[in-house]
């Protein structure tokens, strides 16, 4: 059964990007452009890859993969990929993209069922992993922390979690990254 996992990398103060979206942050600290034997092996368990139109335009414009999408098996392999968005975004030729907006609910059982018994990565943002886990969806939590702080930004994940979801699973050191994993259950019914 796919699990769906939210692996990003976040400043120490919580924050995925700043305010103009920007990961110059993350790239300035060593080991920050990832690519880690541990990063590869989780790489090879996914199936589907799930993205938010912000983190989806900045992965277009900083690799320049409309012009260059021969770059993009390279990063992502031949795995499809959902972007979550409310409006047009450019298509990478070849590519096996595939749109949506509304509820993820809603998108789930296509998401599953491309990820063939694989896991499903959702890339990034925060509201999107945070629609997920609003939607009993979200099974994982794979943060690295950097030491890294920003005064203000895009939140890891814009939703209230308590200790009654989240269960610790695995601490790591990664190069200058802590990088913590975290179980998350449904929320209570009421």
């Amino acid at each position: 059964m796919a699990r769906v996992i939210f692996y990003t990398a976040t400043t120490l103060n919580g924050f995925l990007a700043d305010d103009e979206d920007s990961l110059d942050w993350l790239f300035s600290v060593p080991g920050g452009e990832g690519g880690d034997a541990d990063f590869h092996e989780f790489l090879a368990g996914i199936g589907v890859l799930v993205q938010g139109s912000s983190t989806y335009r900045w992965v277009l414009e900083h690799e320049d993969l409309v012009a260059h999408p021969e770059k993009w098996p390279s990063y992502y392999g031949d795995r499809p990929t959902w972007v979550f968005s409310s409006r047009d975004q450019p298509i990478v030729p070849g590519v096996d993209i595939r749109f949506a907006s509304g509820d993820v609910a809603e998108v789930w059982p296509q998401i599953r069922d491309a990820a063939d018994g694989k896991d499903v990565w959702v890339v990034g943002g925060g509201d999107l992993a945070g629609q997920f886990a609003d939607a009993g969806l979200l099974d994982e939590i794979r943060v690295s922390v950097a030491p890294a702080t920003l005064a203000s930004g895009k939140p890891l994940l814009p939703r209230a979690l308590g200790a009654d979801r989240l269960e610790l699973t695995a601490v790591r050191q990664a190069g200058a990254f802590a990088e913590l994993t975290y179980r998350v259950t449904a929320a209570p019914q009421d």
